[in-house]
């Protein structure tokens, strides 16, 4: 019998009660790592979508979109593109702030790595409130770019990620749901 991507995904992500506070599920994708097969059928399922997008950037969010985002970059053969945290990035930058629970957060990219025309797919391991990707997503229009959708391994679909992202392009690949 045939195992699908979402089934073999479910069974490696490791949930984590409590952290990193009482009453959250924190769900740890880092045992998909450990199988090679795995992660390349990931990368592979996330491009898959966008193969014929015109893709010129993958734009990885801090910091799990750093382990799956030069993958997805290399099977959509286009450039890498880091979105960090305010004050991790060298060079010239342009940032945007946007709010948390409690309180607000800011992230940057290199000014010189987006470019208007980049048609840019943002990736991250996972959607929860959408607000770093929708950041994310500004922080490229921001910098005259074209936004191509967005990508997780894991949506968290109970906190409605994904109806704030459709604001701002209404494409959007995740791989496997957990209500």
């Amino acid at each position: 019998m045939h195992t699908t991507l979402a089934t073999r995904l479910d069974q490696s992500v490791r949930v984590i009660p409590d952290f990193p506070k009482p009453g959250i599920q924190f769900k740890d994708i880092s045992p998909i790592l450990l199988d090679p097969g795995l992660v390349h059928d990931c990368a592979r399922a996330l491009a898959a979508p966008y193969r014929s997008a015109g893709i010129t950037l993958v734009a990885g969010i801090e910091s799990r979109g750093f382990l799956l985002g030069p993958m997805l970059a290399q099977e959509l053969d286009c450039g890498f593109v880091i979105v960090r945290k305010k004050g991790k990035l060298p060079g010239k930058t342009a940032e945007r702030t946007y709010d948390l629970e409690y309180g607000t957060a800011t992230i940057e990219v290199h000014t010189d790595h987006i470019k208007p025309g980049d048609r840019v797919l943002i990736h991250d391991d996972l959607l929860a409130t959408g607000g770093t990707a929708a950041a994310a997503g500004h922080l490229c229009l921001q910098q005259g770019a074209e936004l191509a959708g967005f990508c997780f391994l894991i949506e968290l679909a109970a906190l409605r990620g994904a109806e704030k992202l459709s604001t701002i392009h209404p494409s959007l690949v995740s791989l496997v749901r957990y209500d």
